[in-house]
């Protein structure tokens, strides 16, 4: 209560301030995105470099809302750093540690595509190193690496589909409560949480699933050249840690962070005290590979409220998902 308390009385005193002084330059409290990125540099002091770029957490191309402020998608976070990588002749290579349970359909096929679409423009190499995590979602932007490496602990696979929605109408009929719905069409609210989907209804979701499913599933064909064998057990989407997923051709090499390092200074022909460098807002002291902050203002986060749920259940929407739901919080 007393931070409350403390943190309510700043923002009073700053809004009266503002309002005294009118005019009056804007004050910022805090490190927010409208800051530019800066270049830190993790090790290193030779010529050339290579960009570590974090992508932790579930894929998604909307913004992130906090108290007072709103953050980037990750979508526009790493597409914003491979930009800025391309401009910049110094970097050889991009490493992108993934720790990701996945994330939306849309947003995980963007990132692949902008990440491709970085590789064909600049020749850069790319090493995809996957640390906690890269599942679903967090595989498939992995796929247009030159390497994909896993750490031996890693949890990888979950090569599918998933559609979620709410489901509400058996609460609704325990309540006695209704919704009046007036439609253009016959399937106008299909796989609405109001009520059960017809038969209909169920096959055309099927297949749509079936349809994103093969896309995802041909990817990993194109990239990775699985056998028939190998290829059937990934389509269960099953997830597997680093040994069965070097088995089953998901992955090329199981190392630590400090090997991806060694892999793209070999790749790239970069000297052995090349520099390792992180585009951010925000500076930290003692800084290195292992840090997990990404490219944001770095503050830490707060609301007023909180509902007690897992994030999961707030941040994600009725649609198709790359995801692996246990890893998610469902």
């Amino acid at each position: 209560m007393r931070n409350f308390c403390i943190i309510f009385g700043i923002i009073a005193s700053v809004g009266i301030c503002i309002g005294v002084i009118g005019c009056a330059p804007q004050i910022k409290l805090f490190t927010d995105s409208t800051d530019p990125l800066r270049e830190f540099t993790l090790e290193g002091k030779d010529k050339g470099k290579i960009l570590l770029i974090p992508v932790s957490g579930v894929i998604s191309d909307a913004p992130e809302n906090h108290f007072l402020r709103s953050e980037p998608s990750m979508v526009q976070n790493i597409v914003s750093q491979l930009q800025r990588a391309e401009k910049n002749d110094e970097i050889k290579a991009v490493l992108l540690k993934i720790s990701s349970p996945g994330g939306s359909v849309t947003a995980s096929d963007m990132l692949y595509h902008e990440i491709l679409g970085f590789k064909k423009r600049t020749g850069v190499k790319v090493i995809a190193v996957m640390t906690d995590m890269a599942a679903s979602g967090g595989y498939y932007i992995s796929l247009p690496a030159d390497v994909i490496m896993a750490h031996p602990t890693t949890i990888t696979g979950s090569v599918g589909v998933i559609f979620m929605r709410p489901g509400v109408n058996g609460l609704m009929e325990k309540l006695g409560i209704d919704i009046a719905v007036n439609k253009s069409g016959k399937n106008k609210d299909m796989f609405s949480p109001f009520r059960k989907s017809t038969e209909e209804e169920e096959e055309m979701l099927r297949a749509m699933v079936a349809e994103l499913a093969e896309k995802f599933i041909h990817l990993v064909e194109i990239h990775r050249k699985p056998d028939e064998k190998a290829l059937s057990e990934i389509a269960t989407a099953r997830v597997c840690l680093a040994e069965k997923a070097k088995e089953l051709g998901l992955i090329d090499e199981i190392g630590y962070l400090s090997d991806a390092v060694e892999k793209a200074k070999s790749l790239t022909g970069l000297p052995e005290d090349a520099k390792v460098v992180v585009f951010r807002r925000t500076e930290y002291p003692d800084d290195n590979i292992y840090n997990t902050a990404d490219m944001k203002a770095g503050e830490k986060k707060f609301s007023f409220v909180s509902l007690g749920l897992p994030e999961s259940l707030t941040s994600l929407h009725t649609g198709f998902y790359y995801l692996w739901p246990a890893a998610a919080g469902f």
